[in-house]
């Protein structure tokens, strides 16, 4: 008993001893946790003030937004304005310009600054005192300096002769130009920072662009250069289709404004060649622009023979170079196809349809491949039913005037007027195609070749506007289709152009570039195309770097569109 009482009066007390040893070491812990103050306070400032900034009263452009820049142990806050303003100007600030200049300040909390800020007059000296959230005053000079811009880069580069533009890499201060032809000497397009100059000047002087040359650019402040390696360069490719957002407008012109076609509702289609765009109207010679510029060539002198409102009715390109013009039939007579080699071209009688009377034909028509060895020309028929006719090219020779009538199920509908066919394979009448109309179910259609039945649908598009428009063309291994959708109407908005990836059904439900709306229509460019027409063209540039779309609205602009594959 004894022995038990004493074992546990000392396990009693060794029990209160830890006790006590672990509250102690909770409350050191505790404490140790608890003692770094600052932590629990807020952070005073050093200075109080972090920036300011002025700024010209009612001017609402977003460059009315002057930073300044604070020496604290001098006590100096200088303001800085651009030596020329507005920016992109060429009128010169002078201090006498800024009597009255709206000054604002960024404080820290608990931080005040007198006098009051409102307008300086910096013709004058200025002084302002901070106040910091322990009392300490600090008393500041404002000057307002007006500083050349210390910017010297090259924004772009472009040989428009040649239709090439340099990829500019500001980092490595590199000018690529892609091209694996010869370029020879010629001038520059180019743009530099506002008030720099750029030595030698390309735009003055013409370089050869066979050879690397460096041009060094200076800034307005006469201090800051530049040296730029300007160079041909064949660079690497992305490993499949366009580079994701590569695509911009490279030109755009007006119908009537800039190329002069006074006429209404008569241009209806667009063709592309090596070198030129091909717009044609009906009963007038066609306009052909520089491919890469959009500049007006000329005109086909050659096309008397064709001149009509129904003979010249409709125009396309193959892919070497020939040009095809169609009448509207029956209106005009039997359907018939002639081709010209080129802008200079004789007009040759390449299909000449007898029976056409049964079916109206001509107000689209598309080719695929080369009419002098393998290619299949399509056109709608312009009846209830989805049909169309489809001949074929065979070593240069047609396989017969009259052409097969293929009739597509799973459109819903009648298409009249507005549909447009074109095919995936020049050599195979079983291979896929695409079909762009107006009718129910109002998507873009890719039909399969051997059942002629749709495998795929494209987005919807509203009943108020039409599509008649496609092309197709593969470019860096992967395959692209695009079509319209057009106004009609003196009201509302559309007018666009779609592209689709169609390397799988899977891609073809939305589209990769869609034009912007209520820009290149008739509608928005002083003429209602009444008759809903338009047309695109798809191409891809001999070097494989490039893919161009071409598109056109009636009454409305044409429009080239630039793709690359470039791996940036």
């Amino acid at each position: 008993m004894m022995i038990g009482n004493n074992y546990s009066k000392n396990n009693s007390m060794k029990n209160n001893t830890y006790f006590i040893i672990a509250l102690f070491c909770t409350a050191f812990i505790f404490l140790i946790g608890c003692q770094q103050v600052e932590d629990l306070t807020p952070s005073i400032s050093r200075y109080g003030i972090n920036s300011m900034k002025g700024s010209f009263y009612g001017d609402e452009s977003s460059d009315n937004n002057f930073i300044s820049e604070i020496d604290y142990e001098e006590g100096v806050i200088t303001i800085v304005f651009p030596y020329n303003y507005p920016l992109l100007s060429n009128n010169v600030l002078k201090v006498e310009d800024l009597t009255h200049v709206r000054v604002e300040a960024n404080l820290d909390d608990n931080v005040t600054i007198s006098p009051a800020l409102l307008y300086f007059d910096f013709t004058k000296e200025n002084f302002i005192t901070i106040t910091d959230q322990t009392k300490k005053n600090k008393d500041y000079k404002i000057v307002a300096e007006i500083r050349k811009s210390a910017e010297a880069k090259i924004t772009s580069y472009e040989l428009k002769e040649l239709g090439l533009t340099g990829i500019i890499d500001n980092d490595a201060k590199t000018i690529s130009l892609i091209s694996i032809e010869s370029i020879g000497e010629t001038l520059a397009d180019v743009t530099i920072s506002h008030g720099a100059t750029i030595n030698p000047d390309p735009r003055e002087v013409a370089m050869n662009y066979d050879n690397e040359f460096t041009v060094t650019v200076t800034a307005q402040n006469g201090i800051t250069k530049n040296i730029y390696t300007v160079k041909k360069n064949v660079p690497p490719k992305v490993e499949f289709g366009l580079r994701s957002g590569s695509g911009k407008v490279l030109w755009s012109k007006k119908l009537q404004a800039d190329l002069g076609i006074s006429v209404l509702n008569q241009t209806n289609g667009i063709a592309v060649i090596k070198d030129y765009v091909i717009v044609n109207t009906r009963n007038q010679p066609s306009i052909y622009l520089d491919r890469k510029t959009g500049a007006t060539v000329g005109t086909m002198a050659n096309m008397g023979p064709l001149l009509g409102s129904l003979t010249n009715f409709y125009t396309t390109s193959d892919d070497n170079n020939n040009i095809l013009v169609n009448n509207l039939a029956p209106n005009g007579g039997t359907f018939k196809v002639w081709s010209m080699k080129g802008v200079s071209g004789t007009p040759q009688l390449l299909i000449d349809w007898a029976g056409s009377g049964t079916y109206p034909i001509g107000r689209k028509l598309s080719v695929k491949g080369n009419i002098e060895g393998e290619a299949i020309i399509t056109a709608s028929l312009l009846t209830s039913g989805n049909q169309f006719a489809r001949w074929q090219i065979k070593g240069g020779v047609i396989q017969s005037q009259t052409p097969e009538i293929v009739t597509i199920t799973g459109i819903g509908g009648s298409w009249v007027n507005n549909a447009d066919i074109v095919v995936t394979n020049p050599s195979d009448l079983k291979g896929d195609y695409f079909v762009s109309y107006y009718a129910e179910p109002r998507k873009f259609a890719w039909v399969d070749g051997v059942a002629n039945t749709v495998k795929a649908w494209g987005p919807g598009i509203s009943s108020n506007w039409i599509q008649n428009a496609a092309d197709y063309i593969i470019f860096n291994n992967c395959p692209y289709a695009a079509n319209n959708s057009i106004n009609s109407f003196t009201w509302g908005s559309d007018d666009s152009v779609y592209l689709f990836d169609v390397s799988s059904t899977s891609t073809f439900g939305a589209s990769i570039w869609t034009a912007p709306i209520g820009t290149y229509g008739g509608k928005d460019n002083g003429g209602q195309n009444a008759n809903g027409t338009g047309d695109v063209v798809l191409k891809v540039s001999d070097d494989g770097y490039y893919m161009y779309l071409y598109f056109m609205f009636t009454n409305g602009c044409v429009v080239c569109v630039q793709f690359d594959c470039i791996d940036m």
